[in-house]
């Protein structure tokens, strides 16, 4: 674009006086080229927006939180990479289905109030069977689903804790295409990470929402940035410059299912009311016109004499709060509250964002003819969303086995003989559960010598150790290992 510039920028005008001096005249000033220097006044040098970068990524992180989740046995596409089960991304792959085994997989959030409450995706836990927030600062809460809305993706969790690190909520109507952005979370098990893009677009629709289980009116108006988001990202926040929360990452486009340049949010202006709603009743409230809607194309703005192709068709006799307030078919929707609406995307999110029983303005165009009516939304038929899928499957009363993750048997000749371990007695580690607490810590042919100070020398004694133990207790164990029998303390907290 500079390059253009600089080829149409007029030259300066050289005029010589009427002395022996040459005089600059300024009267031939070139617009063009003036503010094309005012531009790059204005640009941000590389320090100054490194420094934005630092300050707002410093003003959220410790808000955003890794969620790991278990998940129960169920049926998946046979052709779902391992590292894309779990994901929204399944849906990208079809054939045969086979059934998994639980496992374990992870996603980001990030916490609203102090007291507890975290966003989070709705298909980060859909099939969650236990659910962990993990903070920045490296402390662990089991959590609860309180509520999970496949229309828009967003799902809310709530641990038991106190003053806890909060983000700040931005507004998203505030966004336009190139403001910079940052997604943050933990992307593909890396850890915490922070990307930076711009705004590619806004009121993006995907057709995702609609393959997610329990969508009965899904809602897609998303962000489009090119900061990478990946699997794992989902569920964190996209963020402003300021450090505020402007987006939900959600999605992307890829033929792979790892980023390729298209990332999406949910803005978080819905998903702040929804989240609202999942907070104060379980469910989500969601109001509704009576109208059955769809783009307007040319043909519909020759037809119905618009200005321009752009507006929401009532495609069908309304019905609800639309009737009572005198719309009719072949009405065109152009605004809501005297903000434009050019698309369906942009008035389901306008009406969204309200509650049922609250009043609004409409201004659509009959024929050539704008109007307005008032009219008070009304809400929508609602079915109850199972806080988890899986929950009803889970076993509420967790055997010792599954509070620590792991199995044991006493040491035989033969055992003792191949982990190489140096005993000949005593208890080992003989399988280890890769959705419980102690995966990634123990492994099979530790020995167990002691559990939170108590010996360990039989079976029994292990029971009895476990059983002692509460709910979400840390549980340190003091192990000699297999590859040589050097002794190691290995720490995780029980299940709860």
């Amino acid at each position: 674009m500079k390059a253009n510039l600089r080829k149409l920028a007029i030259p300066g005008v050289l005029v010589m006086g009427m002395g022996a001096s040459l005089t600059l005249v300024e009267a031939a000033r070139d617009p063009i080229a003036d503010a094309e220097a005012q531009v790059a006044a204005a640009a941000p040098t590389p320090q100054s927006l490194s420094a934005a970068f630092r300050q707002a990524s410093r003003a959220a992180l410790p808000g955003v939180a890794y969620i790991q989740v278990e998940t129960a046995a169920r049926n998946v596409s046979a052709q779902v990479p391992e590292q894309l089960r779990g994901t929204p991304f399944e849906e990208m792959f079809g054939g045969r289905q086979q059934r998994v085994a639980p496992q374990a997989s992870s996603g980001s959030g990030f916490i609203i109030s102090a007291d507890g409450y975290v966003v989070t995706n709705n298909h980060v836990v859909e099939n969650a069977s236990r659910v962990r927030v993990i903070l920045d600062d490296r402390r662990e809460f089991d959590a609860r689903v309180v509520g999970r809305d496949p229309n828009t993706d967003i799902a809310v969790l709530k641990v038991d804790a106190k003053d806890l690190p909060t983000v700040k909520l931005g507004d998203s109507d505030a966004l336009e295409t190139g403001d910079w952005v940052l997604a943050l979370g933990y992307p593909l098990q890396l850890g915490q990470t922070t990307t930076a893009g711009i705004v590619s677009a806004k009121g993006r629709s995907l057709g995702m929402m609609q393959r997610q289980e329990g969508a009965t009116a899904p809602l897609e108006h998303y962000i489009q940035t090119d900061a990478a988001i990946n699997p794992g990202n989902s569920g964190g926040p996209l963020v402003d410059l300021q450090g505020r929360v402007v987006g939900v990452n959600s999605a992307i486009a890829s033929p792979t299912g790892f980023y390729s340049g298209y990332g999406f949010a949910v803005p978080i202006n819905l998903a702040r009311r929804v989240a609202d709603d999942l907070i104060r009743y379980g469910v989500v409230h969601r109001p509704v016109m009576g109208v059955e809607i769809r783009d307007a194309g040319s043909a519909d703005a020759e037809v119905f004499r618009l200005d321009s192709p752009a507006g929401v068709v009532v495609a069908s006799d309304p019905s609800g709060a639309a009737r009572e307030a005198g719309l009719k078919l072949g009405d065109v929707i152009v605004a809501v509250d005297g903000k434009p609406v050019k698309d369906t995307g942009e008035l389901m999110e306008a009406v969204a964002v309200k509650a049922p029983g609250d009043r609004v303005t409409v201004d659509y165009v009959r024929y050539g003819d704008r109007r307005h009516a008032a009219m008070r939304l009304g809400e929508m038929d609602r079915k109850p969303v199972a806080a988890s899928t899986a929950e009803a499957a889970a076993d509420p009363e967790l055997s010792a086995q599954g509070r620590v993750g792991f199995a044991a048997e006493q040491i035989t000749p033969q055992i003792a003989a191949s982990i190489r371990a140096g005993v000949t007695q005593g208890v080992v580690v003989s399988e280890v559960d890769p959705t419980g607490p102690a995966a990634g810590r123990l492994g099979r042919g530790m020995v167990i010598e002691r559990l939170n100070g108590r010996e360990v020398r039989t079976l029994a004694e292990l029971r009895g150790a476990v059983s002692a133990l509460k709910p979400g207790e840390v549980v340190s164990l003091l192990v000699r290992r297999s590859d040589g029998g050097q002794q190691t303390i290995v720490n995780f907290r029980s299940r709860s």
